[in-house]
């Protein structure tokens, strides 16, 4: 069996440092993941390739140094993972930060991707973003918040069937804080 091949994780931190070709893999992550039922920012299968495009091309848009940071997972090179890492800058919530869209890719998982990409987004949100906290928000019934508890997240809250899947499947939303960083 050949030995696992470490990750290598990078950041993109304005538009124009995202290398030809990726913006349309990271769609295409997206969409599997979501279409497998992930909870990665669109509720419901199957979801529209084209509507995931235009989402990422918002976040791409967005990217600022000081706001808006991607942060991607590649395994011999080709694109494992990804999240978004944001901060308001409003003074009143400038020292803490927000992890959205973690996903990995379906071949991916179980070799660490995710807890690595969660680990990247904490060491620049401290070293570089100069966050004093981390939240996020999940959603129940995935086992998220016992992947998140064993990176040092806690749980701080939850919203009871705040968001509905289908008849008859309304879940909780949790929320979680990584502090201090």
């Amino acid at each position: 069996m050949p030995a696992a091949i470490a990750p290598h994780f990078a950041q993109f931190t304005t538009p124009g440092a995202m290398p030809a070709g990726l913006v349309p893999l990271l769609a295409e992550c997206w969409t599997e993941v979501s279409d497998a039922g992930g909870a990665a920012g669109f509720p419901f299968a199957p979801v529209d390739p084209a509507e995931v495009a235009a989402a990422v091309d918002r976040i791409v848009a967005g990217l600022d140094p000081a706001r808006s940071r991607l942060v991607t997972a590649t395994v011999d090179g080709a694109l494992a993972g990804w999240l978004c890492l944001r901060r308001d800058t409003h003074p009143l919530v400038a020292h803490w930060g927000t992890l959205h869209h973690v996903q990995t890719r379906l071949g991916m998982r179980g070799r660490g991707i995710g807890a690595g990409l969660v680990r990247r987004a904490h060491v620049i949100a401290r070293d570089e973003m100069e966050l004093e906290q981390l939240r996020l928000a999940a959603r129940g019934g995935t086992g998220l918040e016992e992947f998140y508890g064993r990176l040092g997240w806690r749980e701080i809250g939850r919203w009871p069937g705040a968001l509905r899947l289908a008849a008859g499947d309304d879940r909780d939303e949790i929320l979680m804080v990584l502090t201090p960083l």
